[in-house]
């Protein structure tokens, strides 16, 4: 791949996500003040001794947002890591298998999806415990579904090929067809998938965030920190809208990666003899 043949909306994109990527890892270090640090006043303006503000406690807003993409690039990827893992095994199995185990996967998968996905959140994380490992599981779990239904279709069309009926026949079981048949021909469309299951991942953690069930304080996160920060909004202070932006932007980046991926590669390769 030419780097001159990467189109500028992609080279947006990926310098969004390099950044975000940058203040996940080196949060510590490159924070002003700690991440539960009263520096000042509440809702200073932006500029001075804080670039953007502090926010309803006092606390240094552009740090709060350097820790806050740890904590939200962590679990939304964590999530879709386990939801792809799981929906992608299950639709797998299902596409090669067929019949019964076919049959009852895919309707309780349908089970699963005709439930609405954040009041089915909301209900099971009111009930758990508060813990980001909780939360991390009932994400994947039902982002999982969406992964199993397109990861299904891929693999349906991909086990009636000739080259899939060939390792049938050479006795191959189905361990073999699905991650050395199936998979290496289903990574195109799985892989833009996975980009826009993670910018929904992030986008699903802040509003639960927001509504009180995902990331709990003082741990920051994005969606968090609009809560805590959506009063100032009746007094013309920004606080809200700056995490807000940073959600929207992560987002907006990882969708223009995923449209140049779609755009470079087809649904399938071919198979590989």
């Amino acid at each position: 791949m030419r780097l001159r043949s990467i189109p500028p909306s992609a080279w947006i994109g990926i310098a969004g996500i390099v950044l975000a990527l940058v203040c996940a890892v080196f949060a510590p270090w490159i924070a002003p003040y700690g991440e539960r640090e009263i520096v000042g006043d509440i809702w200073q303006p932006v500029g001075g001794d804080f670039l953007l503000g502090t926010d309803n406690l006092g606390r240094d807003l552009l740090s709060r947002l350097i820790f806050g993409a740890r904590t939200t690039i962590f679990v939304a990827m964590s999530a879709t890591l386990l939801s792809f893992s799981l929906g992608m095994i299950l639709s797998f199995t299902a596409a090669v298998v067929r019949g019964w185990t076919d049959q009852a996967l895919s309707r309780l998968n349908d089970l699963l999806m005709s439930v609405p996905t954040l009041i089915f959140a909301l209900v099971v994380l009111a009930v758990l415990p508060q813990e980001m490992w909780i939360l991390i599981l009932v994400m994947a779990v039902l982002d999982s579904t969406r992964v199993f239904r397109l990861g299904r279709a891929v693999a349906v069309d991909i086990a009636v090929m000739d080259f899939v009926e060939a390792a049938r026949l050479r006795g191959e079981g189905t361990v073999w067809i699905i991650f050395r048949e199936i998979l290496p021909n289903a990574l195109s469309p799985l892989l833009a998938e996975f980009g826009m299951r993670f910018a929904f991942a992030v986008l699903f953690l802040s509003t639960l965030s927001f509504l009180g069930l995902g990331i709990q304080p003082p741990a920051a996160d994005w969606g968090g920190m609009v809560k805590d920060n959506k009063d100032g909004i009746i007094f013309g202070i920004p606080a809200a809208l700056i995490p807000g932006g940073a959600i929207a932007a992560l987002a907006i980046c990882v969708n223009l990666v995923v449209d140049w991926l779609l755009n470079r590669t087809s649904s399938l390769k071919g198979g590989r003899g």
